[in-house]
């Protein structure tokens, strides 16, 4: 996870520099829909298929992940040259401590609940605040 980490921000610098370099964010975030369309389906053909039959009976809901990528990807690559990496992916870690905890808080999507004890509020602060403090300069 620390690997896809790492790579979140190169992503953001990378589609964004395409975005600039094409005159447009959307038409780069295609291209990088398309790349990862067929290293997906590759994988996938590696491994097996077997999930495609078993996907008609997955509730609705679940497909709202593609929408919700699409809208990171369409934003990292419009909002980072104007906005910078740090900066936005600062705010992206801020919106990934939030909604983690609650997910984790409720159980939310089948995730295995967890409360929020003041330990891990606390915690989840601490990791903000170190967080805006990597963007002071």
């Amino acid at each position: 996870m620390t690997l896809a980490g790492i790579g979140i921000p190169i992503l953001a610098a990378l589609n964004a520099a395409l975005g600039a370099r094409i005159g447009s964010p959307a038409a780069a975030a295609t291209v990088l829909f398309v790349v990862a369309f067929a290293t997906s389906l590759a994988v996938t053909l590696v491994v097996g298929t077997g999930g495609f039959a078993r996907m008609v009976s997955a509730p609705a809901h679940l497909f709202l992940a593609g929408a919700l990528i699409a809208f990171y990807v369409l934003s990292i690559t419009y909002i980072a040259p104007h906005f910078g990496i740090g900066n936005a992916v600062f705010f992206v870690l801020l919106g990934q401590l939030i909604s983690a905890a609650l997910i984790d808080q409720f159980g939310l999507f089948g995730a295995q609940a967890s409360p929020i004890s003041a330990t891990r509020a606390g915690g989840i602060a601490v990791m903000a605040v170190g967080v805006w403090l990597t963007q002071l300069r």
